[in-house]
């Protein structure tokens, strides 16, 4: 239902500072509204077959790429992407809405034999209520979809929260939704000013309608989230920060390796919680790698998003491109040697690669969220382990080796919830368990995972025999 309060509030182009949305300001009230909207359409989303809910879904999917211009422009517009990137998202987002389709036939059940005589016991997954999800801004339509697809697949209604920095873009897979033929009410979005957002979020996780709570972003908001939550005892599925380990070993392909840290790094301009924050190369081909590490980078040029020149953009903001500078000179002040490196204009920043980068250092330690990369020396196997796990987060991680057995051995010990054996950090798939551990967050997207964390487990028995009891 449409937020009903006439304040609204501007988001700019990063690039341009002209405005790019005016949007509705919610208040508690259309909080309230947008909750028990979606509460009404529970009773009646949940109680659709599977197939027919399927049908739904596949048709939202087609409505999303039918959007594809309104799409590739919000997100140029709001967060100064490059259209190459706004169209991978739309495509992944699509893919994320059919496999919840396909899922919609797969939420089963189990019996489970009883030592009751005459007790037919079973195990059953059924649909929760109203799901809160609440989405970022850096792959807003991939992380927007990912907010709301299985937890319909799985027959709840949902409440959106858009990122202040694209509602946009959140809004507009609403409308795609929407124009699918769901029930009135079963999928609802909410918009706020930035001053507004922690009044609207505990407003939202207040709600009782709402029974749980999926949130990807910062580890700093996601804590606030689960405490917030923890008060009603509300589960909540978070998916967190990243400083994204790949690991390059002795026997690594150095020409493949290079390809996928730079992939990793600088892909929309390493604004993916899955980036590759820390390169850990063993000594023995250190310089070897940076040598060939140095020479990618500097054909990966800076620019314009607007004229899709070049594969790197615009941050987000200029407080992004002040915290990575921020990072870099403390590292360069300890020590660290820059590789790569430039000036930016604006949010226009460069890619930067900062060479022998050591645990005393913030780079090595804080979510850059930028386009940078450092570069870490480790003496050995065990070492590269260490290092890859001095962390508090545990996203992604990745590991190179021309030798598989040893590459499962050294993924089997990072902690992390992803790892990829000779591939890059960034890499995400509809039906896979996306998740992490430890200050990254806990609970998984995707596939089979999704349906546990977007279900609730029941034990339903009936009994075939007469009752003999002791009283």
């Amino acid at each position: 239902m449409p937020q009903t309060g006439t304040r609204t509030f501007e988001r700019r182009n990063p690039v341009t500072g002209e405005v790019a949305t005016t949007a509705p300001a919610a208040t508690v009230a259309d909080v309230h509204a947008a909750c028990a909207a979606a509460q009404a359409a529970f009773p009646v989303w949940s109680g659709m077959g599977p197939n027919a809910r399927r049908a739904l879904l596949m048709k939202a999917a087609d409505e999303l790429e039918l959007r594809a211009p309104q799409f590739i422009a919000a997100m140029m517009g709001e967060i100064g992407a490059t259209q190459g990137w706004a169209g991978f998202n739309l495509a992944l987002a699509a893919g994320i809405v059919r496999e919840a389709a396909a899922m919609t036939t797969q939420i089963g059940g189990e019996v489970i034999p009883s030592d009751k005589p005459g007790c037919v016991a079973m195990a059953l997954r059924e649909p929760v209520g109203v799901m809160l999800g609440i989405a970022p801004w850096n792959a807003p339509i991939i992380l927007g979809v990912r907010a709301i697809a299985m937890p319909l697949a799985c027959g709840n209604t949902v409440v959106l929260k858009a990122s202040e920095q694209c509602p946009r873009t959140h809004a507009l897979i609403v409308e795609a939704f929407a124009a699918a033929g769901l029930p009135e009410g079963a999928v609802q979005s909410i918009s706020n000013a930035p001053e507004d957002a922690v009044e609207i979020v505990a407003a939202l996780i207040d709600h009782p309608a709402v029974r749980r709570i999926n949130f990807t972003g910062s580890t700093h908001v996601g804590k606030i989230i689960a405490q917030r939550a923890a008060g009603h005892l509300k589960p909540v599925l978070l998916e967190l920060g990243g400083k994204a380990p790949l690991i390059v070993l002795d026997d690594a392909d150095l020409d493949e390796a290079v390809k996928a840290a730079a992939f990793g790094a600088f892909m929309n301009s390493g604004q993916i919680c899955m980036s590759t924050e820390r390169i850990i190369v063993v000594e023995a081909v250190a310089d070897a790698f940076a040598e060939k590490f140095e020479a990618k980078v500097r054909t990966l040029p800076c620019g314009d998003p607007r004229e899709g020149q070049t594969p790197l953009g615009a941050v987000v903001d200029l407080k992004t491109v002040g915290t990575v500078m921020a990072l870099i000179d403390d590292a360069l002040a300890q020590g660290a040697q820059a590789l790569v490196s430039g000036d930016a204009k604006g949010v226009l920043m460069p890619a930067h690669v900062i060479d022998k980068v050591t645990p005393a250092m913030k780079l090595f330690r804080d979510e850059s969220f930028g386009p940078v990369v450092a570069i870490v020396r480790a003496r050995d196997e065990a070492h590269a382990i260490e290092l890859a796990n001095d962390t508090d987060y545990g996203l992604s991680a990745a590991v190179f080796t021309r030798d598989i057995a040893r590459g499962m051995r050294v993924a089997r010990q990072v902690q992390s919830g992803i790892c990829h054996i000779n591939g890059p950090t960034v890499h995400d798939e509809a039906q896979m368990p996306f998740g992490g551990t430890k200050a990254s967050g806990h609970g998984r997207f995707g596939g089979k995972a999704g349906v546990d964390a977007f279900t609730e487990l029941r034990w339903i028995t009936f009994e075939t025999l007469p009752g003999h009891y002791p009283i």
